[in-house]
């Protein structure tokens, strides 16, 4: 609880800030759980407009601006930027995974709070999101990975977008009715007792917020996230089995 009313007393305070100097103000990266908190704000600071951005489509890891372009007169940008990392020679390279990247990143001193989401593509390249003000430290002291020898890139705002747009394939699943364990349950191959501890222990998020409530059903175009797994959107149920289950088709981010 104590760690909760702190980050709710920041943002209060970036809140505020904002509207009194009519300026945009920025949070650190915050993890879905503060997200969550960060909801129960919304009516304490409904004076100010504010949005979320992590970087690329379906981020989790998020920052919030606070300010629009309607109270200020301009428009604000988030200062994310976006580091390529990849093997100096190539055919040297480890397999590396999020782990290895973040393990690196975090090696060199790093706040977790100022460094978004790591994906990782082909396991040896490397897409960092972090805060402007920490980009060129990266980009200066990460050289190896493991045992592989890396180089750093800062993309630009177009190579961010052409590089890292998602890629969704369909997949159908059967389940005994439309609630969010049980589709949970389907994707992962658990009981629905492991789909529901997956909930207590905070490893599913729902459209970028900690989700407890597994009863729940999902609606079209619902974006949710199972630590381990990967992300999905929920595209809809289809027709019934002779049994009376249901096929439920969802978009799996690759």
């Amino acid at each position: 609880m104590e760690e909760e009313q702190l980050v709710k007393s920041r943002l209060k305070d970036l809140a505020q800030r904002a509207y009194k100097q009519n300026i945009y103000t920025y949070s650190n990266f915050m993890t879905p759980a503060e997200l969550g908190w960060f909801r129960d704000l919304e009516k304490d600071i409904s004076y100010i407009d504010y949005s979320l951005s992590g970087g690329y489509d379906l981020a989790e890891r998020q920052m919030i601006c606070f300010g629009s372009e309607d109270m200020f007169g301009y428009e604000g940008q988030f200062p994310i930027s976006v580091i390529r990392v990849e093997p100096l020679i190539d055919k040297f390279s480890d397999q590396l995974n999020h782990r290895d990247f973040l393990g690196a990143v975090m090696n060199l001193g790093i706040e977790r709070n100022v460094v978004g989401d790591i994906l990782v593509r082909d396991n040896k390249i490397g897409y960092i999101f972090c805060m402007d003000s920490i980009a060129e430290y990266i980009l200066d002291n990460l050289l190896k990975i493991k045992h592989t020898s890396v180089k750093c890139s800062l993309l630009s705002k177009e190579d961010s977008f052409t590089e890292l747009a998602p890629k969704i394939k369909e997949v159908s699943v059967i389940v005994a009715s439309a609630r969010f364990d049980a589709i949970v349950a389907a994707l992962t191959k658990a009981s629905r007792s492991d789909a529901l501890s997956m909930f207590k222990s905070g490893k599913i998020t729902l459209n970028g917020v900690l989700c407890e409530r597994n009863s729940q059903s999902l609606k079209e175009e619902d974006i949710f996230s199972i630590r381990g797994y990967g992300k999905y959107r929920y595209l809809g149920s289809g027709k019934e089995t002779r049994k009376g289950k249901i096929y439920v088709n969802i978009g799996q981010y690759v």
